[in-house]
């Protein structure tokens, strides 16, 4: 099938590429000029794992690129909207991206068209796209408007699509459900994962549901609202974990033993981030609000996740005591591992907290290095080469994005870099004896050693900080001669 797919950001560049492996003809469009030659030249503006291998395979076979809309939308029977919904400043979708696409696509179609919404948008857009195109000429004959929300994880994103766990259509016409039921047909009888070249994952074939419009619109917001909320949920748990001394780890692997919860998104840390769950949950609580319901509890999340940042720093305050002046490492700036995204990070806002209190950070990322260089001015921040760099001569090492390579480490070499023994881990990578047997501090979030143990003496921690014991003794000593000669 000839499929046009507008936009060449992490679910436009993802899905053009996973639907060229499914068989079908695919343009990717966007009018970012620069983005479509980098493209053409087979460079990748994104990481995500398997993308590039896909990308080398079709590209200039079953994909091409182009900032041409108008010939896409001529050309092609299905197009795709996967441009970005990012908030206004009331909290609301800001849709005026997917308006533009509705507007080229009314002056562009040339035979019955499929307009598939696939950015994560507010129930009634697919309307607003179909009311769009009628007003700017288009014949209702000519197009049918469905919704085909996406469920990918950034990091996962090839694997997530080649091997979904359901393929939501949301219909109004069985033409849409052929059309779109065919093109994800190799996934759902299975053909796919016959093929010898196919990317491995569980050979099962996905579950199709087919609902209406606005059915589909809700599930994919309430959806990224329900995950926000199980972080939130879990993060709150690991405050009153911290305050009746349990171990949120143990806490979260006994609630996720359980079908009905499930362990996934039951890690706690310093909250979520990047581009869908904070602008999802704002939005689906501004369409709440607009139909006359105060979803309190998604305001409750957002609080919630807010706090996570400030409870961590509280952490790294504790550790220190002042921060200003304190060389820190900060490993990990990416709001998650296996990206390079740093959208709505808060591993980014951390840092930006604490280098508000004057600490000087140096900063390292095995993937996000360049995007985060962006977010600060020169000279800010300092970004190092490897962990290993930025741990140097620091007064901490604080784990703020949970990079797999990260547990690779050499703690103990990392021990004798710092000039104290102290991690502070905000997304819980490391496990507590791990790191206390390379003879560092701990400080994770909700669990053994969260409450950061100032009584622990340090010559219990290595035998070479006996020197901080007579330094700490000299100055004692001299303290008190300067009270006795003010008495006299």
């Amino acid at each position: 099938m000839k499929i046009a797919v507008i936009g060449a950001g992490y679910v436009g560049l993802v899905s053009a590429a996973c639907f060229a492996e499914l068989g079908h003809e695919v343009v990717n469009v966007d009018n970012d000029r620069a983005k479509i030659a980098m493209l053409e030249q087979g460079q990748v503006p994104i990481h995500e794992e398997l993308l590039p291998e896909l990308l080398q395979k079709h590209r200039g076979r079953g994909l091409r690129f182009s900032a041409d809309v108008r010939q896409a939308f001529s050309w092609c029977e299905v197009a795709f909207i996967c441009v970005g919904t990012p908030p206004s400043p009331n909290g609301e979708a800001d849709l005026s991206y997917v308006e533009g696409v509705a507007r080229e696509l009314a002056l562009a179609l040339k035979g019955h068209t499929v307009i598939v919404e696939k950015s994560t948008v507010p129930v009634g857009t697919c309307e607003a796209v179909r009311r769009t195109m009628l007003l700017h000429g288009a014949d209702p004959r000519d197009f049918s408007i469905a919704s085909n929300p996406e469920f990918l994880r950034e990091g996962t994103a090839v694997s997530d699509f080649l091997y979904p766990e359901r393929i939501l259509l949301g219909v109004s016409d069985e033409e849409s459900r052929k059309k779109l039921s065919a093109i994800y047909m190799p996934l759902l009888d299975g053909s796919y994962y016959e093929r010898d070249d196919a990317i491995p994952g569980p050979t099962r074939p996905a579950r199709l549901l087919v609902t209406s419009v606005r059915s589909a619109e809700l599930i994919k917001h309430a959806s990224n609202a329900f995950l926000a909320l199980k972080i939130s949920f879990i993060n709150a748990v690991s405050t009153v974990c911290e305050g009746v001394g349990a171990d949120v780890r143990q806490v979260a692997e006994g609630m996720g033993a359980d079908s009905r919860i499930g362990p996934r998104f039951l890690t706690p840390g310093i909250g979520y981030g990047g581009s869908c769950f904070p602008k999802d949950v704002l939005a689906f609580r501004s369409v709440a609000r607009s139909v006359g319901y105060d979803f309190q509890l998604l305001t409750e999340v957002m609080a919630i996740n807010e706090s996570q940042k400030e409870r961590f720093l509280a952490k790294v305050r504790e550790a220190l005591w002042t921060l200003r002046g304190k060389k820190l490492a900060v490993l990990g700036l990416a709001f998650k591992g296996g990206t390079d995204d740093v959208r709505d990070s808060p591993a980014i806002e951390v840092v930006r907290r604490l280098l508000q209190e004057g600490a000087h950070v140096v900063a390292y990322d095995p993937a996000a290095m360049e995007k985060a260089k962006a977010l600060f001015a020169d000279g800010e921040i300092a970004f190092a080469s490897d962990a290993y760099e930025a741990c140097t001569g620091a007064d901490a090492v604080l784990v703020l994005t949970e990079w797999q390579s990260f547990l690779e480490l050499d703690l103990l070499r990392i021990r004798g870099l710092l000039k104290l023994p102290i991690l502070l881990d905000g997304k819980n990578v490391f496990s507590t004896g791990v790191v206390e047997k390379a003879g560092l501090l701990y400080c994770g979030i909700g669990c053994e050693g969260s409450a950061f143990p100032l009584h622990a003496p340090f010559s219990q921690v290595s035998e070479d900080r006996s020197e901080m014991a007579e330094a700490g003794a000299q100055v004692a000593g001299e303290f008190t001669s300067a009270l006795q000669a003010l008495s006299q």
